[in-house]
């Protein structure tokens, strides 16, 4: 092949990660993505030169999981009388916590924050094709690790909401025993396999035959890979922003915020990771958490795991206050932190409550 020829595949083959690493599997339309190309790579530029997103760090520390995998993690001490353990979801890591981090921090809450395997600042993982089942454990280890004892609050965004019914599923006495609360934020108790991230059945139909190819190249020739997602950019981020956020305004900073996560997820594990959503199913794991105040929230306009797939967890748990937050996408977190925060705030209210009786 040509070099020419190289790097036309490359840059296909970047976009088709870029789509991925959005967590959908295809796009927007091309001349939507085009305009003013110039002008958003100088905004970028600008962007990460002033952006304060991502900047709070606790005190660090490190697990090995049941394969060996070092597993990283930062605690935020303070006075409270429990401990919140976020989970972050694919393709982030546990800097896409940033506005909640800061409001429990001002609130003096104990909080952990981890970045799950081959994530962030976390090893790759030593076990391929790692399964949610095996996210579920690590996060027994690190919860043994940074918070041995006292009730918990578990909060969890997209895999990391499959990450806690996994863990509920191998550890249902930890829940039992130590859980006064859990927050499930844009994630799914199952049936991943027939989502269609917002596109037509016809170009869905395509997406499904071309995944299987893009992922070989993606843990074939990765570098290669690599190579197109830097060249494609420009186009990739409307991508990002589309499967990321609403269709309404975003503070540019905060949507840079989010490609930048994005970015720094190696094409690799983005191939790695995905096929565990098809095999994932949390539903029965999920009773674990009744009896005990749990916030389902999701983003009305979420294309990647749309607000229905909330509502079926909510199903699961009679007692759980489901929040469907208008016009928000699926980084709901970033897009709308001043909603979520004030649910997260009841929610801890309602487990202090919960772990004095």
């Amino acid at each position: 092949m040509t070099e020419s020829g190289r790097l036309r595949g490359a840059g296909l083959a970047g976009a088709a990660v870029g789509v991925l690493a959005a967590g959908a599997a295809a796009g927007v339309a091309v001349e939507r993505l085009t305009v003013g190309r110039g002008m958003r790579r100088k905004a970028r530029l600008a962007l990460d030169a002033t952006g304060p997103y991502g900047t709070l760090r606790g005190t660090p520390g490190s697990v090995a999981a049941e394969d060996g995998t070092e597993l990283s993690y930062e605690v935020d001490d303070g006075p409270s009388d429990l401990t919140v353990v976020l989970s972050h979801g694919y393709c982030l890591n546990q800097d896409s916590w940033h506005f909640q981090r800061a409001a429990l921090r001002e609130a003096g809450v104990r909080a952990v924050y981890w970045d799950q395997r081959s994530h962030g600042r976390s090893e790759r993982s030593r076990t391929p094709s790692p399964s949610i089942e095996l996210l579920g454990r690590d996060l027994a280890a690190v919860i043994r690790a940074a918070a041995p004892a006292g009730p918990l609050v578990l909060a969890g965004h997209s895999m990391g909401g499959m990450t806690q019914m996994a863990l509920a599923g191998r550890e249902p006495e930890l829940v039992a025993e130590r859980v006064a609360g859990a927050a499930f934020v844009g994630t799914s108790s199952g049936r991943l396999a027939e989502l269609t991230f917002g596109l037509p059945a016809v170009g869905m139909s395509v997406v499904r035959r071309v995944l299987p190819g893009a992922f070989r190249l993606m843990t074939e020739r990765t570098e290669l890979v690599e190579r197109g997602r830097r060249l494609t950019a420009d186009l990739l981020s409307g991508v990002y922003r589309r499967y990321s956020f609403g269709p309404g305004d975003v503070d540019p900073a905060v949507a840079r915020f989010a490609e930048r996560l994005l970015e720094a997820t190696p094409v690799d594990v983005v191939a790695d990771f995905y096929p565990a959503f098809a095999a994932h199913e949390g539903g029965a794991a999920l009773r674990a958490f009744r009896g005990r105040p749990v916030l389902v929230l999701a983003g009305e306009k979420d294309l990647v795991t749309p607000c229905e797939h909330s509502e079926a967890v909510a199903a699961e748990l009679p007692e759980a206050e489901l929040v469907v937050v208008p016009g928000a996408g699926h980084l709901v977190m970033l897009e709308r932190p001043d909603a979520v925060g004030e649910r997260l705030a009841a929610l801890l209210d309602a487990a202090r409550a919960t772990a004095r009786a």
